[in-house]
């Protein structure tokens, strides 16, 4: 290995492809850089990859000890590996030769809590620690992501001038990248990214679901509409793929890829993660929840064609020719009810990034994130500008669809929208992000709720006690004695 004429500016360890990519992405910006993994061809494929991209500052290492002594002091070192106990083996491995003031960040999907652990751990070494989420995929890596750094601010000092220049940069609104706050902020924040980046997916796959199976859309004619559908209000990462994956044929046989893709989706737990964060603070965020759940009835693949079989025999194989519709109209109507939808997914995420910042004293800046998402990550999306000029409007701002923009786009998509989830029920399609976003709504825009039958149900059987809407005060009845009395 050909070693830098004087100490590089960063290093980083963990090569597979998003390590690599980011390597190489802080290469071609002008900053020398570093790079280990564990298992040296990786090291080796990287410098090949440096070479052959533009002969690129990039400087590779086959043992921990070189690696960190060829970094200029403070050493600063990114590590991208699993979350987890890799993250602790790379830190023992790493750490046993940098020296106090040094600084190590975890560009990992970590859990919070993970990265709060670790920091103290750090400190107590007299190193510094950061958590930072980093979005936008392999070609993100490389092009420039969304970068979402939480933990000590003086560590971010440190590094401020590469993240500016290898984050994705947007026209009018600068590179993608902040610093998030304290502690695991920077995790979380990459966490919800990923939590409303579940419920986006599972609102399109409705989207996709409802117009070919009740609209009878091909292939091509999806493709048609999405690629619509991406010039205007759901200009977006997400839509566009989406139109792209629509026009790709099979390269192994007949028709088109998409149609033989296996109707099974992954997820490797970040989705999880916000629901629970989310049931942990009492904030309802249905549309996220509703796409976890949709990802684990998709597994039970067997389970449903098994069923299929069953209720195929009761008649349910016609339901779906019933249906008579005006193409070009439900095209219009699924477009303004995925808006109205997506609307909602994200004010549920801003919500619960809000919860647990009051919580933790993070004092994050939701219309910041917004700002830092409208490039290089998986949700970016024209649709962000919104959300931050809705937060620079009011920083107090109690849920997005108060916004008087978002309420008034609501208000003037909500019919399209009642149709869609109502021909879908119909159709026997089932939207659960659509559906559950559209509950949401109702429920929320409601000044009075059934819960006062709830809440009286609690005190009977458990004398949780009520209160009430025309006197202050906390009351108990005795429910069961008065209906006892009243049945005799």
């Amino acid at each position: 290995m050909a070693a830098p004429p004087k100490p590089t500016r960063i290093g980083l360890a963990g090569l597979a492809v998003m390590g690599q990519n980011l390597a190489l992405n802080i290469a071609e910006k002008g900053f020398p850089i570093s790079v280990y993994n564990r298992s040296t061809s990786k090291v080796d494929e990287t410098v090949v990859r440096a070479k052959k991209e533009g002969d690129l500052p990039l400087y590779g290492f086959h043992d921990p000890e070189s690696f960190v002594k060829s970094i200029q002091k403070p050493r600063v070192i990114i590590m991208l590996v699993k979350a987890g106990s890799p993250v602790d083996q790379t830190i023992k491995t790493l750490s046993v030769y940098m020296e106090k003031g040094d600084c190590i960040i975890d560009g990992g999907n970590e859990w919070y809590e993970n990265t709060e652990r670790r920091e103290k751990a750090m400190a107590e070494l007299g190193l510094l620690y950061l958590g930072m989420g980093v979005s936008g995929g392999e070609e993100g890596a490389r092009n420039g992501p969304s970068l979402m750094p939480g933990g000590s601010f003086e560590a971010f000092k440190f590094i401020e001038d590469i993240l500016l220049k290898v984050a994705a940069q947007v026209p009018d609104s600068g590179p993608c990248v902040t610093y998030i706050g304290k502690g695991g902020s920077g995790n979380f924040v990459k966490m919800v990214h990923n939590g409303i980046e579940y419920g986006d997916m599972q609102l399109i796959a409705e989207a996709y679901d409802v117009l070919k199976s009740v609209g009878k859309l091909s292939n091509d004619e999806l493709h048609s509409v999405f690629t619509e559908w991406n010039k205007g209000e759901l200009l977006s990462f997400l839509v566009e793929i989406t139109a792209d994956i629509f026009g790709i044929k099979d390269d192994k046989g007949e028709g088109y890829l998409v149609d033989k893709v296996l109707d099974k989706t992954g997820m490797k737990g970040t989705g999880k993660w916000t629901v629970q964060q989310a049931a942990d603070l009492s904030v309802a965020a249905p549309t996220i929840a509703s796409s976890l759940d949709a990802r684990f009835l998709s597994g039970l693949k067997d389970e449903r064609v098994e069923a299929d079989k069953v209720f195929k025999t009761g008649g349910f194989g016609d339901i779906l020719t019933d249906q008579v519709v005006d193409k070009k109209q439900l095209i219009d109507d699924v477009r303004k009810a995925l808006y109205a939808s997506k609307i909602c997914s994200y004010a549920q995420g801003m919500n619960l990034i809000r919860a647990k910042s009051i919580e933790k004293g993070w004092d994050l800046k939701l219309g910041e994130l917004a700002r830092i998402w409208k490039g290089g990550c998986i949700i970016r999306a024209v649709f962000l500008d919104r959300i931050k000029k809705a937060y620079d409007r009011n920083p107090d701002l109690a849920n997005l669809l108060v916004d008087p923009e978002f309420a008034k786009e609501i208000i003037e998509r909500q019919s399209a929208w009642r149709r869609v989830v109502s021909l879908a029920i119909n159709s026997g399609i089932s939207t659960p992000g659509m559906s559950s976003s559209l509950a949401y709504f109702d429920t929320y825009r409601r000044g009075r709720l059934p819960a006062n039958l709830v809440q009286a149900q609690r005190d009977y059987f458990g004398a949780h006690t009520y209160e009430r809407v025309d006197m202050e005060g906390s009351f108990h009845t005795e429910w069961f004695k008065i209906a006892r009395q009243l049945k005799n």
